[in-house]
């Protein structure tokens, strides 16, 4: 039998130190290297183009699929909707690219960034 006792700890008092401030040059040299991830996964876009538009292909049948099994239950028109979805594929995939490269190295350099600052 275990004590309740034993699931409890000491309060023991924390001290929380800053952490210190970052000089200029640092903030400089930060900014920096994170201009240079931004270029090389603009670079890495650009040269994977096809890698790319494959990962659009494959997500756009995983997504259509759901969307249409999400929103028309009737299962003849399901089947109807499934058939006819590849129909817009070549309009999606282009408008995905154009994003993708317009947005890709922004927002992947941003969540990187987040994940290696400390807050």
């Amino acid at each position: 039998m275990t004590s309740s006792k034993m699931l409890t700890t000491k309060k023991e008092t924390v001290k929380i130190v800053p952490l210190p401030e970052l000089t200029s040059e640092e903030k400089l040299f930060q900014k920096q290297r994170m201009r240079d991830v931004y270029l090389l996964l603009e670079n890495l876009t650009l040269k994977e183009e096809a890698t790319i538009k494959l990962i659009i292909d494959c997500l756009y049948d995983v997504g259509i699929i759901n969307l249409i099994n999400k929103k028309i239950q009737n299962r003849p028109l399901n089947k109807l909707a499934k058939m006819m979805a590849n129909t817009p594929k070549p309009i999606f995939k282009i408008l995905a690219w154009r994003w993708v490269r317009k947005n890709l190295s922004n927002k992947v350099t941003n969540w990187l960034n987040n994940k290696v600052k400390f807050k």
